[in-house]
C-alpha cells in the first residue's frame, strides 16, 4: 500500500520539479550552441556539440548505474545536477573552440548521472502495474523542461547575450540541486556500500544488462533520430525564417506532454511494445515530413508529430526497461538503456551533420538516414513480438 500511494507523494512531486529545472538548464542551451560555436570559429564542429555531450554521458552510465545500486539514488542525482551547474557557469570563461569542446565533454556527465538515479528512484516507489503511468507523469515534467528551456534560451538571446544565457542555465541547475537535497533516499540501508577506489574497477558484467537489450535497441534507433533533429532543426528553422530557434522544441515538447500522460497508462493496460509501435510510426511520418518541409506551417506539423513520438517512446521504453530488469540491478538496467540512448543521440548528431555539411540543400539527405533508422525500429518491434513463432530473437 505504501508503494501504491507513492506515486503522488510530496517526494514524487519534488522529484518532478527537480527534473523540470534540470532539463530546462541544459536544454535551454541546445538551440543556441551551434551559433555560439560558430562565433568562436568552430562552425565545422557543430556535430560535436551533441556528440561530445552524449559520449561522456554514455561513458559514465556503467558507473552511475553501479553507484545507483550501491551508494544510493539521491547521491547519483546530486552528482548530475552539480556537474550541470558547474559546466554552465564555466562556458563564458572559455572563448576558443578547444576549451569550449572540453567543457561540453564535461557537461555530458550531468546527463549520465541524474536521469539514472531518478528512474531507479521512481521504480522504487511505484507498483509495477502503475509504472508506465508514473514514468509518464515524471516524463511530463522533463518534457516541460525540454519545452520551456529552449524557449527561455531563445528569449534570453533576443534581449541579452551568451554570458547571461549560460548563467541562467547555471541558476536553474542550482534550484534543482536545492530540491534534490530534500528528496529522501529509497535504496535500503542494508544494500548501501561506502564509495571506495576499488568501486571504479568495473567487471564485464557491470557494463550493461543483457536482459534489457530489446528495449535498448529501440531506444538507440529512436535516439539516433533525436540526435539529428536537435542538431539540424536550429539551422532548418533559421532557413525557414523562424527567429527563435527554440520554437520547434517548444512545439514538439508541448505536444508530447498530453501524450505522455496517456501513453504510460495505456502501456500498463495493453503492453509496452504495441504502444511503442505507435510512437515509432509517428517518427517515420515525422522524418518523411522533414525531408519535404519548406514552410513554417510544415515545420509546426512536423514538431507536433515528433511530440507524439517523444511522448510515447521515452516513458514507455523506460517502463519496459524496468520490467525486464531484476529488482537489485535496476540502476545497471537503466544505465544500459541510457548508454544506447546516448550512443544513438551522439551518432545521430554526428553522421547526419556530416551529410548536411552546413548546406541547406543537403538537409533531406541527412533526414533520410533518420527515416532508415525509424523503419528499422518498427521492423525490430514486429520481429520481437513474433519471436516465439519466428524463433528470431
Amino acid at each position: 500500500m505504501e508503494k501504491e500511494k507513492g506515486i503522488y507523494t510530496p517526494q514524487f512531486w519534488l522529484l518532478c520539479t527537480g527534473s523540470f529545472l534540470f532539463f530546462s538548464s541544459f536544454n535551454m542551451l541546445v538551440p543556441e550552441l551551434p551559433d555560439y560555436l560558430s562565433s568562436l570559429g568552430g562552425e565545422d564542429y557543430k556535430g560535436l556539440i551533441i556528440a561530445l555531450f552524449t559520449v561522456t554521458a554514455g561513458l559514465s552510465r556503467p558507473f552511475s548505474g553501479k553507484m545507483t545500486d550501491t551508494i544510493g539514488r539521491v547521491p547519483v542525482m546530486i552528482i548530475g545536477v552539480v556537474v550541470c551547474l558547474v559546466a554552465s557557469f564555466l562556458y563564458p570563461f572559455f572563448t576558443t573552440v578547444l576549451p569550449f569542446l572540453i567543457i561540453r565533454f564535461f557537461h555530458g556527465f550531468s546527463a549520465g548521472f541524474n536521469p539514472t538515479g531518478t528512474a531507479a528512484y521512481i521504480a522504487d516507489i511505484v507498483m509495477p502495474h502503475r509504472r508506465g503511468e508514473a514514468m509518464g507523469i515524471h516524463a511530463m515534467a522533463g518534457s516541460l523542461g525540454m519545452a520551456f528551456g529552449p524557449a527561455i534560451g531563445g528569449t534570453v538571446m533576443i534581449y541579452f547575450d551568451y554570458p547571461v544565457l549560460f548563467y541562467t542555465s547555471s541558476f536553474l541547475a542550482f534550484l534543482s540541486l536545492i530540491i534534490v537535497f530534500n528528496v529522501r533516499e529509497t535504496l535500503p540501508e542494508s544494500r548501501r556500500k561506502p564509495l571506495t577506489l576499488s568501486f571504479f574497477k568495473l567487471k564485464k558484467s557491470e557494463f550493461f544488462d543483457k536482459n534489457v537489450l530489446p528495449a535498448a535497441v529501440v531506444v538507440f534507433l529512436a535516439a539516433f533520430c533525436h540526435g539529428a533533429v536537435i542538431t539540424l532543426i536550429p539551422d532548418h528553422s533559421k532557413a525557414l525564417g523562424v527567429e527563435n530557434k527554440g520554437f520547434y522544441f517548444l512545439i514538439y515538447t508541448l505536444g508530447a506532454i498530453a501524450i505522455r500522460l496517456l501513453s504510460g497508462k495505456w502501456s500498463d493496460k495493453i503492453g509496452r511494445t504495441p504502444v511503442i509501435k505507435i510512437g515509432v510510426i509517428a517518427l517515420i511520418v515525422c522524418m518523411i515530413i522533414n525531408i519535404n518541409v519548406q514552410t513554417t506551417s510544415g515545420l509546426v506539423i512536423s514538431a507536433l508529430i515528433y511530440g507524439i513520438t517523444i511522448g510515447i517512446v521515452s516513458p514507455v521504453c523506460q517502463a519496459w526497461t524496468i520490467d525486464l530488469a531484476s529488482e537489485h540491478h535496476r540502476g545497471r538496467a537503466i544505465a544500459t538503456m541510457y548508454i544506447f540512448h546516448e550512443t544513438g543521440i551522439g551518432t545521430g548528431a554526428f553522421f547526419p551533420s556530416l551529410i548536411y555539411g552546413n548546406n541547406i540543400s543537403n538537409l533531406p539527405y541527412a533526414y533520410y538516414t533518420c527515416l532508415i533508422m525509424a523503419v528499422s525500429a518498427l521492423a525490430f518491434l514486429v520481429c520481437y513480438e513474433r519471436r516465439d513463432s519466428w524463433k528470431f530473437i
